[in-house]
């Protein structure tokens, strides 16, 4: 194999396949990206077994050939590269080597044979459909925050995709929920997601998802099964297993009966929740709604350094309640709301709230209240 190649394309494909790759790993081939030269591109491809990325790019293919090399290393060398040089990559004959060079700098790294590079099998796929890059994006944005790190209840620890009928229409709906918060956000579903299965997808491959739909002019193309998924990307390919469990019924966490209306400037709030939580011994301390007509005063009380106060305009006009609620999690609601106005729909101290924008009625919050 003896390929060059622009590095700004080496390390742009590199980049989006080199994440996979877990720094320490007891299979040593899974440390290595699969090097696959052919025609006119270069083809990258890294794996956990789990998830893989499959990347081409062009390049000048001189003798064709496939191989594997140390993902880590090999980014850390070229990104370390002068700007616009022309990278070779260059095995030796007995396959055990490849050699990296640019200008003045020559790499020698130990190879491992491409026979050894597990295959992620993608075939069986029952459902496809085509979505905007940005629709995408914002199906996973708005309810990754919620998704649990809670390991026992891994059912959890994804994001369940689904299709579902509202008013007539069908719609494509992703939730999170670590039992603390829920986050739900929908777009008309796209032709093609008529049937489709219920699928949690892992927390790692929504992480890598979000870096590779930087592009909102680039149509995604999704195929799924019950157990694996595969988003194509423009050039890039990541095909992931699906988690094998059932998402709990989030509607019946949803209340429906909260007539307390709170209208609230969501920058002031946000900046007044951070200020206050400030005294806090931790991040998670219990932040104090007291609402009353047109008031919100925000209450933080720490025993062991002291208490904090403010107050900030609202539209309410409800009977007063008092709340309290986590003040990081407020935090990220507050930052996922992307309107000048948050919307609080409240019932009592020791019931779920609805938060939403409102601007925006497809994507809803539910916070659980904490004692305070």
């Amino acid at each position: 194999m003896r390929v060059i190649l622009e590095r700004s394309n080496l390390l742009k494909s590199l980049s989006h396949v080199y994440r996979v790759v877990e720094r320490r790993n007891t299979i040593p081939i899974l440390s290595n990206v699969l090097l696959s030269a052919d025609g006119q591109s270069l083809e990258l491809k890294a794996t956990d077994l789990d998830l893989s990325v499959t990347e081409a790019t062009a390049a000048n293919v001189e003798q064709a050939g496939a191989t594997t090399v140390p993902a880590h290393l090999l980014h850390d060398i070229v990104r370390k590269l002068p700007d616009g040089s022309e990278v070779m990559l260059k095995l030796d004959e007995s396959g055990n080597s490849m050699t990296v060079a640019a200008g003045r700098s020559s790499f020698r790294l130990q190879c491992l044979p491409k026979a050894d590079f597990p295959e992620l099998a993608a075939s069986g796929f029952s459902h496809m459909f085509r979505m905007e890059s940005s629709d995408l994006r914002d199906l996973i944005d708005k309810t990754q925050f919620a998704i649990s790190t809670e390991e026992t209840r891994y059912y959890l620890n994804g994001i369940y995709f689904h299709a579902v009928e509202v008013d007539g229409k069908l719609k494509l709906r992703s939730v999170a929920t670590d039992g603390h918060r829920l986050a739900r956000a929908e777009i008309e579903a796209p032709a093609g997601c008529e049937g489709m299965p219920g699928i949690i997808i892992p927390r790692k491959t929504v992480g890598e998802l979000q870096k590779l739909v930087d592009d909102p002019d680039v149509a995604v193309t999704v195929e799924l099964s019950e157990t694996k998924i595969r988003f194509t990307i423009g050039a890039i390919v990541l095909t992931s297993k699906l988690i094998d469990g059932t998402f709990p019924d989030y509607q019946r966490v949803i209340p429906t009966g909260n007539d307390k209306e709170l209208i609230i400037d969501r920058q002031s709030f946000s900046a007044a929740v951070d200020r206050v939580s400030t005294v806090s011994s931790e991040r998670g301390r219990a932040v104090k709604l007291s609402i009353t007509e047109g008031q919100v005063t925000l209450t933080v009380n720490n025993p062991d350094s002291g208490s904090a106060t403010e107050e900030i305009p609202a539209g309410y006009e409800s009977d007063p309640i008092e709340i309290g609620f986590n003040a990081r999690y407020l935090l990220d609601v507050a930052g996922q709301l992307s309107g000048s106005d948050a919307k609080f729909m409240l019932a009592d101290a020791g019931s779920p709230t609805i938060i939403q924008d409102t601007s925006d009625t497809a994507t809803l919050y539910v916070l659980m209240p904490m004692r305070v």
